[in-house]
């Protein structure tokens, strides 16, 4: 009998590309999205994941369904770029409602039955740009750094039950993330054309980054361990980069950041 995994996001960039590879593992898999149409191979359930009650209804049809649910990967997110003193409060409220309180949405309404029984393995999609906060990518930055708190103090609650939580953190990935990123360039000319700089040379780093494909079966490889470390990192290099924010002294690590994004 297969194993039961839920994914938000499932319908394009890594959390497809992760969806597919669970089905290959021999998982069957049910994608979460707002979109009507889902992937083949894949039970897609359209779903808001900042709507608590149709959070509530996806999981209850999936219980209904399969009876269980063994792994959620809470993959679905998306990014903003612009400098702070000019980006639109509630379109900060808007990212964070999406990328952290959408993952915690899901986690409250799949836990108890998890918990019931006695088994479950929860994935949390982070970024490297959660330790190596990034300039005009402040909220985006502040969210992922929420979501690896938020794993490591929930994976000491339900290690007792038997539940296993952790996240993954990827660099940069050539997929659709980049053209849906929402870029507010007010304030460009102020801050000396610095935000338009830092945002091409990020777009310029995820248009030449990884294929989504190599992410997405680092991140079903971790959904499938059954001991898993809290935090993960893919690449080499990016595991270089977060290494050294653990030993260089903080003013030096941000000097380096501003040197990259900053300038």
């Amino acid at each position: 009998m297969s194993e039961i995994a839920v994914i938000t996001g499932g319908t394009s960039g890594i959390g497809r590309a992760t969806a597919l590879y669970l089905r290959e593992a021999g998982y069957t898999v049910y994608e979460l999205s707002r979109r009507e149409q889902g992937v083949e191979g894949l039970h897609h359930i359209r779903c808001d994941i900042t709507d608590e009650d149709q959070v509530r209804a996806a999981v209850a049809e999936i219980m209904d369904r399969a009876g269980r649910i063994d792994v959620l990967v809470n993959n679905a997110g998306f990014g903003i770029s612009g400098a702070v003193e000019f980006t639109d409060t509630a379109e900060a409220q808007r990212l964070l409602n999406v990328n952290f309180f959408g993952m915690v949405r899901m986690n409250k309404a799949v836990i108890p039955h998890m918990r019931q029984a006695g088994r479950g393995r929860i994935v949390n999609l982070s970024s490297v740009a959660a330790p190596c906060p990034i300039p005009f990518q402040a909220y985006y930055s502040a969210g992922k750094a929420a979501v690896n708190a938020y794993t490591m103090a929930l994976a000491n609650e339900l290690r007792p039950f038997g539940i296993t939580v952790c996240a993954v953190q990827p660099g940069d990935i050539h997929t659709g993330f980049t053209a849906a990123r929402v870029k507010t360039m007010e304030g460009d000319n102020v801050y000396g054309g610095r935000i338009g700089r830092s945002v091409q040379r990020m777009e310029h780093d995820e248009q030449n980054g990884m294929d989504p494909a190599k992410a997405g079966a680092f991140i079903a490889r971790v959904a499938m361990k059954r001991r898993p470390k809290p935090i993960y990192t893919i690449r080499m290099d990016y595991q270089f980069f977060v290494f050294l924010t653990r030993i260089l002294p903080g003013r030096t690590l941000n000097w380096l950041i501003g040197l990259l994004y900053a300038k």
